[in-house]
């Protein structure tokens, strides 16, 4: 029979197998948070851009009706 001692070259190799597939499973993991971090960043600043979109909208409408109040009330008087 053909057997191989205990911690002979191809145990070495299979725990360097082991590894790269850690390192690999690093690399994905890593590539994942950053991923997710780009996205939660994006929709930050999208929601960030459609408040600020929404509160101009609104203060140019509340300054036109303050507008027309003041100038229908000045119309009265007159």
């Amino acid at each position: 029979m053909n057997r191989r001692r205990h911690g002979s070259k191809p145990t070495i190799a299979l725990w360097m197998l082991v590894a790269v597939a850690d390192a690999a499973i690093l690399i994905a993991t890593g590539g994942l948070v950053a991923l997710v971090l780009i996205v939660a960043t994006l929709a930050i600043v999208a929601g960030v851009v459609f408040a600020a979109r929404q509160l101009a909208t609104q203060q140019k409408l509340t300054r036109s009706k303050v507008a027309n109040t003041l100038a229908s009330r000045d119309r009265r008087r007159a």
